[in-house]
């Protein structure tokens, strides 16, 4: 078994004449909650469809579970699951109806008994029988993390979940990130929000230019920062404050 749910060397990714990845390092431990942390453009999502294999890298290499993306795809698909940015739910099934159809696509035994125990897990037993079409934005993006779990995936990539999410969404979606991975789920998550990342994370990378320009526990980043002043009060630097300062300082070389 792979040390690390996911490694990731020297990867490069270029769109024509756009390189959007210069050759990034990064690795998630097994049962984490990891923060790729960036902004529009960084690379973020870029990132996410080469471990997920709908891309190829231009170089380098990766390995989820211990399988090669580029060599191995097929094992790497069945060991993760993908939630994008925008929501894969179908608005004319009900809750219970589109986790049925992702269990029966997965080859998922007793489909029904598999979509009962998500909708109580998930907190939407009582919508169960509700199209998806009539759900908040909290609930459906709470059924479409719940559809990613059937099957029970090693890895799960979370591509900017809370993106459009009112705060009362964004926080159902925070607890159900925190239970996933008290229940033992790797997860890698991309945001722009550095209070998502703050809050959730156990380990974050800042993705910036392409490259990967700081990484650790928020703790180890906050070391990165000059120290507090002692004014009347001594103020912590929030992870804003570290990511902006971080970016500064590479952009001033």
């Amino acid at each position: 078994m792979a040390p690390n749910a996911i490694q990731v060397n020297g990867v490069r990714k270029s769109f024509k004449a756009t390189q959007v990845l210069k050759g990034i390092d990064f690795e998630v431990r097994r049962g984490e909650i990891f923060a790729l942390l960036g902004s529009n453009g960084a690379g973020k999502t870029t990132t996410i469809n080469i471990l997920s294999t709908l891309l190829k890298p231009d170089g380098g290499n990766a390995s989820v579970c211990g399988y090669d993306v580029t060599r191995q795809p097929e094992k790497v698909r069945e060991s993760i699951s993908l939630t994008g940015q925008f929501a894969a739910v179908d608005g004319i099934l009900t809750g219970r109806e589109n986790l049925m159809l992702i269990a029966n696509l997965r080859g998922v035994p007793n489909a029904r008994k598999t979509a009962d125990t998500l909708l109580s897990r998930f907190g939407l037993r009582d919508a169960a029988n509700r199209r998806a079409a009539s759900y908040s934005g909290g609930m459906t993006r709470r059924l479409d993390i719940a559809m990613s779990l059937v099957g029970t995936p090693s890895v799960i990539f979370l591509d900017e979940p809370t993106t459009g999410l009112d705060p009362e969404g964004r926080l159902e979606v925070w607890k159900t990130v925190k239970a996933l991975a008290d229940g033992g789920t790797t997860i890698l998550l991309t945001t722009q929000y550095l209070d998502e990342a703050e809050q959730l994370a156990d380990r974050i990378a800042i993705l910036h230019g392409g490259k990967i320009i700081a990484s650790g526990t928020l703790d180890e980043l906050k070391k990165l920062f000059p120290p507090a002043k002692v004014e009347y009060i001594e103020k912590q630097p929030s992870l804003e404050d570290i990511f902006l300062a971080i970016v500064g300082q590479k952009e001033a070389k």
